[in-house]
């Protein structure tokens, strides 16, 4: 049997609604989800309705820009927010639900202690949003939360996680409530828990020098630091971080190649020929600079490409996340 687009957005709905209900991340009618069917129309879950019971009178398609077609629809009292992040940003398909543990946490604590490479390499620093009212109120605050990263917290409200499918925008919810769980248990044993690793990044900032990004300023102050580095020395000689990584600015010719050995960055060459090649766009490579995002995590979440294999890069996690908080210990202007 032929089954239209919109007939399997419809049924990845429901099927995501089932899911989201049965890892009781969503009670009751709370939570709402919505998917991009074209350029002008989405599907989205109806106000009121249950997540874990939809049927396909529940979920609405919606013209984004016809007005007359909002005001006839029971759309969702979210709608605003789930219509101006696809107006905004790239993304696909929209999660909002309300997590029991996430939410529990952050009412106590502004931000996730992730203590596992997991939630480190796969939720970076999620952003926490104030929020005062039953429904969002201020969604620029969310779109502008998203661009650092897919997963956003609602204080006292819940979460929204975006992607190129409800897979991945539920992965990322999964996983913060699991961290969220894995800290509950370890504070249990030590309230005051602090690697040695998190504490090394609480620095200030090394200098009052700015440079324009990606300049050649910019990058060589950033070796200098790396090559001071005392993590970076110690843990690169014990993994014998040795190899070629390579930074690029999209739409540019502007690229660097750092030659590492055994974790000093010996030799600094202007191309990108190099086995890995991490690149991303000026807007996504300021985020990064300013200690707004995660290369890691965003070669995971799609908003930097990798050319090379993650995996391979993964074995040196703990300098090269050393490596990336210097990127912001240099200012840009």
């Amino acid at each position: 049997m032929f089954i239209t687009k919109e007939g399997q957005l419809r049924g990845e709905i429901i099927g995501i609604g089932k899911r989201l209900y049965s890892l009781r991340l969503v009670a009751a009618s709370s939570g709402n989800l919505s998917a991009r069917l074209d350029k002008d129309n989405i599907l989205i879950t109806a106000t009121g309705t249950s997540l874990g019971n939809l049927k396909n009178p529940d979920i609405l398609k919606v013209d984004l820009n016809n007005k007359k077609d909002l005001s006839a629809k029971p759309v969702t009292s979210e709608f605003p927010l789930h219509s101006l992040i696809y107006k905004n940003l790239p993304h696909n398909f929209i999660i909002h639900c309300h997590p029991a543990l996430v939410n529990a946490y952050f009412v106590v604590y502004s931000d996730i202690k992730a203590l596992t490479f997991e939630s480190k390499l796969y939720l970076g620093h999620v952003p926490v949003i104030e929020q005062n009212t039953p429904a969002v109120t201020k969604p620029e605050l969310v779109i502008e939360a998203l661009k650092s990263n897919n997963l956003v917290v609602l204080k006292n409200h819940g979460v929204v996680s975006v992607g190129k499918s409800f897979k991945d925008a539920l992965n990322l919810i999964e996983t913060l409530e699991e961290a969220v769980r894995v800290v509950s248990v370890a504070r249990l044993f030590d309230k005051d828990i602090l690697d040695a690793v998190d504490k090394e990044l609480k620095e200030s900032l090394a200098s009052d020098i700015s440079y324009p990004i990606f300049s050649k300023g910019h990058i060589q102050a950033i070796v200098d630091l790396v090559n001071k580095d005392e993590l970076i020395a110690k843990k690169g000689r014990e993994l014998d971080l040795t190899l070629q990584l390579a930074v690029k600015l999209d739409g540019s010719d502007q690229a660097y190649k750092f030659n590492f050995e055994k974790g000093k960055i010996v030799r600094l060459d202007f191309d990108a020929d190099a086995p890995f090649m991490i690149s991303a766009s000026r807007e996504i490579w300021e985020l990064v600079f300013l200690g707004k995002l995660d290369p890691f995590v965003a070669v995971t979440q799609g908003r930097m490409k990798l050319a090379g294999h993650l995996g391979q890069l993964s074995r040196y996690y703990v300098p090269f996340s050393r490596l990336f908080e210097l990127f912001k210990q240099v200012r840009i202007k």
